[in-house]
C-alpha cells in the first residue's frame, strides 16, 4: 500500500527551489559586483574622453592593442555572446574565466578612446563566465549547466540597464527565435532581480529617463505605433545584417586580426574629426535624452548606426544595445512629426522596438519599456516591438540564436527548428539549388527491357 502513496509535488518541488535560490543569489553577487565595477570604470573612462577629444586620434593605436592581446589570449573567447548561447544549447566545456577580464578591459579602452559600441554584451559576457565556473562547485550536470549560464545572462542584462524583469525574460527569449523555456524562469527571475539591488548597493545609478505624454490608445496611434514598428523592424535588421557582413569582409580581406581594429580605428578617428561627430561615439546617453526632450537631426539615427557598424565590425569589443537605443530613439524622434505623435513617447518606443528587431526579443522589450518609462506606455511599446520583431525577418545580432520557432508560417513548414539564424542562409541557397536542379529520371525496369538485356549477354557470352 505505501508504494502507491506519493509526496505531494510541491514538496518534491522544494529541493529544487532552494537549490537553485541559493545559485541564482551567488551569480546574482558575482554579476551585480562586475557590472557595477564595470559600469564605475566606464563612466571613468567617458568623462576622461570628453575632456580630452584629441585622444579619438589614438584610436587605431588602441584598437591594434586590444586585438593582439585577444589574438594571443582570446581566441577561445572572441565569440562572446554568441559562444554563450552555443553553450547553452549545446553544453561542451566550461567558459574560460579570461572571458571577464579580457571583455572587461576590452570595452573599457574601446570607450576611452572613441568607438562607437555599448555595455550589454560586456556585461552578460562577464556575468556568464562568471557563472560558469560554479559548474565544478555545485558539480552540475548539462542541463543544470544550461540554466546556470541563462541565469548569468539574465543577471548580466539586469544589473547594467537596471531592468530586473526585462533581465529575467532577455536570458530566456535569447537563445531561440519564438520559443522560450520556463523550466529556468525561477533561478533568471531570482538572479536578475538580487543582481540589480547588487549593483545599486555599489551606489551605481542608472540612468532615468522621462516621457512627459503618452497618447490613449486609439486607432490612429495603434496604426501610427504598427507603421513606426515596421521601420523599427527593418533598420534593426539592417543594423544586424551590415555588422555581421562588415565583420565576414574584414576576416576575409584582413588576415591577421589585430590590424583590423586599426584599420576600422582609422576610418572611425578620420570621420569623427572630418564631420565633427563626436555626438556618434561612445555610448551617446546625452544624445539619447536629448531625444526625449526636443526634436533631433532626422539623420542622427543614420550616424549612430553607420559608427557603430564600422567599429563592431571591425572588431572592437563591447555591447550593441546601447547604440540600438540610441538608433530607435533618434529615429523614434524623426518619425514623430510625420505621424503626428509626440516625440518623448515615439522616441521611448523606438529606444526599445529597435533593439526588439535587432535581438528578436519582444517580450524582453516591452518590459524594459515599462521599467524605463513607466507602465503607462506598455500597450503601445508592445504594439510597437511585437511589429518590429516581425518585420525584422529571421536575422539578428546574435547569430548563434536558433530558429524555435519561425515567425512566419512559411518558414515554420520549410525550415528546419535549432537552426542557427547565420546558418539560415545557407539553408536556403542549398534548398534553392536542389530545386533548381533537373529531376533524375528513373530507371526504365520493365520486364521486357530487362528480358532484351539478358539474351543480349546470352549471345555474347556464346
Amino acid at each position: 500500500m505505501r508504494k502507491y502513496l506519493r509526496r505531494p509535488e510541491q514538496l518534491e518541488l522544494l529541493p529544487s527551489l532552494g537549490k537553485w535560490l541559493l545559485i541564482a543569489s551567488v551569480v546574482a553577487a558575482l554579476a551585480g559586483s562586475a557590472s557595477a565595477f564595470f559600469l564605475v570604470s566606464l563612466d571613468r573612462a567617458t568623462e576622461w574622453r570628453e575632456a580630452h577629444r584629441w585622444i579619438i586620434w589614438l584610436l587605431p593605436l588602441a584598437g591594434m592593442g586590444v586585438g593582439f592581446v585577444y589574438h594571443l589570449l582570446g581566441k577561445q573567447v572572441d565569440g562572446g555572446n554568441n559562444l554563450i548561447i552555443d553553450e547553452i544549447h549545446d553544453p561542451k566545456k566550461v567558459v574560460p574565466l579570461r572571458m571577464a577580464p579580457l571583455v572587461l578591459g576590452g570595452t573599457v579602452i574601446s570607450h576611452l578612446f572613441g568607438a562607437s559600441v555599448g555595455r550589454e554584451g560586456t556585461a552578460v559576457q562577464m556575468s556568464g563566465a562568471l557563472a560558469d565556473q560554479l559548474t565544478h562547485v555545485f558539480r552540475l550536470k548539462h542541463e543544470d549547466r544550461r540554466i546556470l549560464l541563462m541565469t548569468g545572462v539574465s543577471a548580466g542584462f539586469s544589473a547594467v540597464f537596471g531592468t530586473p524583469l526585462a533581465g529575467a525574460v532577455f536570458g530566456l527569449e535569447i537563445l531561440a527565435i519564438g520559443r522560450m523555456r520556463y523550466d529556468a524562469l525561477f533561478p533568471c527571475a531570482v538572479a536578475a532581480i538580487v543582481a540589480n539591488q547588487v549593483c545599486l548597493a555599489f551606489g551605481v545609478h542608472h540612468t532615468h529617463y522621462a516621457i512627459s505624454e503618452v497618447v490613449p490608445i486609439s486607432a490612429w496611434s495603434v496604426l501610427a505605433v504598427v507603421l513606426a514598428g515596421i521601420i523599427f523592424g527593418l533598420v534593426g535588421a539592417v543594423f544586424a545584417k551590415a555588422a555581421h557582413k562588415l565583420g565576414a569582409t574584414m576576416k576575409r580581406r584582413i588576415g591577421y586580426a589585430p590590424l583590423r581594429p586599426f584599420v576600422g580605428g582609422v576610418i572611425v578617428a578620420t570621420a569623427v574629426w572630418a564631420l565633427d561627430a563626436y555626438n556618434y561615439i561612445g555610448l551617446g546617453i546625452p544624445e539619447i535624452m536629448r531625444s526625449f526632450q526636443e526634436p533631433m537631426k532626422p539623420w542622427d539615427w543614420l550616424g549612430k548606426l553607420v559608427f557603430t557598424v564600422v567599429s563592431l565590425g571591425t572588431g572592437f569589443k563591447g555591447g550593441e544595445v546601447t547604440p540600438l537605443f540610441y538608433i530607435g530613439a533618434t529615429l523614434g524622434n524623426a518619425l514623430a512629426p510625420l505621424l503626428h505623435l509626440p516625440f518623448p513617447m515615439l522616441a521611448g518606443i523606438g529606444f526599445v522596438a529597435v533593439f526588439a528587431g535587432a535581438a528578436n526579443t519582444p517580450i524582453a522589450t516591452t518590459l524594459m519599456a515599462m521599467e524605463l518609462f513607466g507602465a503607462d506606455i506598455g500597450p503601445l511599446a508592445a504594439v510597437g516591438c511585437i511589429t518590429a520583431y516581425l518585420f525584422s525577418g529571421h536575422t539578428g545580432i546574435y547569430h548563434a540564436q536558433r530558429l524555435g520557432h519561425g515567425k512566419h508560417s512559411k518558414h515554420r513548414r520549410t525550415v528546419p527548428e535549432e537552426l542557427r539564424i547565420s546558418d539560415l542562409a545557407h539553408f536556403h541557397k542549398q534548398r534553392s539549388e536542389a530545386q533548381k536542379k533537373p529531376p533524375i529520371p528513373p530507371a526504365d525496369t520493365s520486364e521486357p527491357q530487362i528480358e532484351h538485356q539478358a539474351n543480349d549477354i546470352d549471345q555474347k557470352g556464346e
